[in-house]
């Protein structure tokens, strides 16, 4: 979304591990930042790019906002942009936090998992957590010391001992062994989760099969898994006006209504952030995105148009 976008300056720009930056945005005007809860991110806004991080800094400070960015070895050109060509004192533009990975309140116990740079939504929980005097476990999974982002923060923090490491370096052993770790977790603990892909699917799995229930379950995903678009067209009818448009194989259903003049809200364009997030009246969808969990993609009555699709010939769009 490009509106009510918010100028700020990068006061700080700090390597956190090897090939992970922080920056530390203030506003170019000097009024304080608008509020947000843990697990908040932001769309930051830089060298035609537009990407989504998480902010990683303490909830209660508005005159600043942190975030952290890996180097994506095959980065589409927006962490390169950050790490190769931003500076301290440049300016840039972001929007307004949007939090659709919260904490839920009145949790006896909450478990954070967190791999790579999955890291940075799940320390400000951490954090927020302990300050509000709430018990919890983390687990962070990392290839090494050296690419642990936050490392040294979390071993000098008040809840340090609710913080286990797992570094692949170490060997087999020292891996996390989730399954033990869900069956010791007190009854209703909530799970949050945060890393690539593959570590998510892997978590969520096995919680499934441990017979966690769906709304325990809370994660994010910091990008989407490359998905390959089906051959087949199909059709979108709006709700409101009766017109039908062709969704060509290879574009998505908002390139197919924005060609038609029809505007729908993006921001991440992969499914990740739910900005897009669109009802849907009749038809069956083909769900690509990372955001609606499984339980809400069966019930078929909302979709992602940035990258889902449609198994049906059409999908009626509430719209």
């Amino acid at each position: 979304m490009q509106n009510h976008l918010i100028e700020v300056r990068v006061v700080q720009k700090a390597v956190e591990a090897v090939d992970i930056c922080s920056l530390e945005l203030a506003s170019v005007s000097g009024e304080p930042l608008p509020a947000f809860s843990a697990g908040a991110h932001i769309d930051v806004h830089f060298g035609g790019f537009v990407r989504q991080y998480s902010l990683c800094n303490n909830p209660s400070e508005r005159h600043r906002y942190q975030v952290a960015v890996l180097r994506e070895p095959t980065s589409r050109g927006g962490s390169a942009a950050i790490h190769d060509g931003l500076s301290p004192q440049q300016t840039l533009k972001i929007s307004a936090p949007r939090n659709h990975f919260s904490l839920q309140q009145g949790v006896a116990h909450s478990l954070l998992l967190a791999a790579g740079v999955g890291i940075t939504p799940i320390v400000c929980m951490a954090e927020r957590l302990a300050s509000s005097g709430m018990p919890f476990s983390m687990h962070y999974c990392t290839r090494s010391r050296e690419r642990t982002a936050f490392r040294r923060r979390i071993e000098q923090s008040a809840f340090a001992d609710a913080v286990s490491f797992h570094f692949d370096e170490d060997g087999p052993q020292h891996q996390l062994d989730l399954a033990a770790v869900l069956q010791a977790m007190p009854a209703g603990t909530h799970l949050y989760t945060c890393g690539p892909a593959g570590f998510l699917g892997h978590v969520l799995q096995t919680a499934r099969e441990h017979g966690w229930p769906e709304d325990r379950l809370h994660h994010e995903y910091f990008s989407a898994a490359p998905s390959v678009l089906p051959q087949g067209a199909f059709e979108v009818c709006i709700a409101s006006t009766g017109q039908r448009h062709l969704v060509a194989a290879g574009e998505s259903v908002v390139q197919a209504l924005a060609r038609e003049g029809i505007a729908v809200p993006v921001s991440c364009g992969q499914g990740v952030c739910g900005t897009c997030l669109t009802r849907v009246l009749e038809g069956v969808p083909d769900h690509r995105d990372m955001f609606l969990t499984s339980q809400e993609q069966s019930r078929n009555d909302q979709f992602t148009p940035c990258c889902s699709r449609a198994h049906s010939a059409s999908l009626t769009l509430d719209l």
